[in-house]
């Protein structure tokens, strides 16, 4: 291969221990001038081969291993991956056909995402690399899976860093509202207007946990957005949920998901959560459960005090208002916050209202979103239920 950048002395450590990016300020030359979206190999300081990946000229990352081998990124390639990824999902959800089927580095196909909602596909492509291969990726997955449609759902703020215009549209087939089964509880799903590429998979298993918390309990599900985690309270036996977004397209849908469901003890509205919360904190009303899930604080390193302060303030007065021996089931998506800095966080809250926590349950995004562990960027959610005293 003609195409190389070779590293500066030392700098192949972290790669070495599975990690799978390198970044600009690592590199020591690059020959044989490849462009944005080209593949190279990667050489350690003294000529050593260590990979193939994905190049990018202008990105901080300007390298996304493909492969430790020399080999061929074909249509062949993107088969034998695209392969692996779904006898996975195979085998973790047997009777289902709605997953994330490919996680990006989680998968080693990295910055490119693909969630199944039965017949249907939704695929992010977040470096310039994999956008480039979006047609290629396509006949594979035409191969493998014979979908109905697949669309692209390219409007996450991460392409600009790689020079990407934010877009989303169908690149083939005919797209159409579907309606997924998710442990019981169904989701119309319209690919093109869902948040993100339809629904937050990530927080499935997640859902499900909550029902055993829930039995005849008065539930506030904040950040509620199309109804997850109000709907598994219901079908947990909860009393009675509301659920409120600041999003309007989102409660609307949440409203949908509860007809399509029979469920009539939820209800749903429009409201700026940390307002709301302030409000109920200074008031008389109070709650067995309180559900926090609320979108990303942190979009970089530079932003994590703020996102930390924002934890605070809404796990503080959601401890507020939970009745004693009730549930406080809280979340953050944001990978530049740390779970030991976020629960902490918790606890420090808890101190500051005068609450006594216990933290019950912990964990991550579904096994459909598999983290690579010399990866840390991998795993993002965090997700805990505390009883509250």
């Amino acid at each position: 291969m003609n195409k190389r950048i070779i590293l500066r002395k030392n700098e192949e450590g972290r790669l070495l221990t599975g990690h799978q990016w390198v970044f600009s300020n690592e590199l020591k030359a690059v020959e044989g001038n490849p462009e944005a979206g080209d593949v190279v190999s990667l050489h350690r300081h003294d000529g050593k081969f260590l990979g193939i990946g994905l190049y990018h000229p202008h990105s901080l990352i300007c390298f996304r291993l493909l492969s430790r081998e020399e080999e061929e990124v074909s249509f062949a390639f993107f088969e034998r991956r695209l392969s692996r990824a779904l006898e996975l999902r195979r085998r973790l959800y047997p009777t289902s056909e709605t997953f994330r089927l490919v996680h990006g580095e989680g998968d080693f196909l990295p910055g490119l995402i693909i969630d199944k909602y039965n017949e249907f596909l939704s695929i992010q492509t977040l470096s310039f690399g994999m956008d480039r291969r979006l047609t290629l990726i396509c006949d594979a997955l035409e191969s493998l899976l014979h979908p109905k449609a697949i669309v692209e759902r390219n409007e996450s703020p991460l392409r600009t860093l790689e020079q990407l215009p934010l877009k989303k549209g169908v690149l083939r087939g005919t797209p159409d509202q579907t309606i997924i089964s998710e442990h019981g509880v169904k989701f119309k799903i319209d690919l093109l207007t869902g948040q993100k590429t339809g629904i937050f998979l990530d927080q499935r298993e997640n859902r499900k946990a909550v029902r055993r918390y829930v039995k005849g309990a008065m539930v506030l599900d904040c950040f509620c957005n199309e109804g997850g985690f109000s709907l598994n309270a219901i079908e947990g036996g909860a009393e009675t949920v509301e659920g409120y977004d600041s999003s309007e397209t989102a409660v609307a849908k949440a409203g949908v998901n509860a007809t399509i469901n029979h469920m009539d003890k939820v209800s749903f509205g429009v409201a700026d959560i940390f307002d709301l919360l302030k409000a109920y904190s200074s008031g008389d009303k109070r709650y067995d459960v309180v559900i926090l899930d609320p979108p990303s604080f942190a979009r970089s390193k530079k932003t994590i005090a703020t996102a930390l302060k924002g934890y605070k303030e809404i796990n503080g007065n959601a401890l507020k208002i939970i009745k004693s021996g009730g549930f406080l089931v809280t979340a953050s998506c944001s990978h530049h916050v740390s779970e030991e800095a976020f629960f902490q966080t918790i606890e420090t809250a808890a101190r500051s209202t005068g609450r006594t926590i216990q933290l019950l349950d912990s964990a991550g995004a579904g096994p459909d979103h598999p983290v690579v562990p010399a990866m840390p960027e991998t795993r993002y959610l965090k997700f805990g239920i505390f009883a509250v005293h």
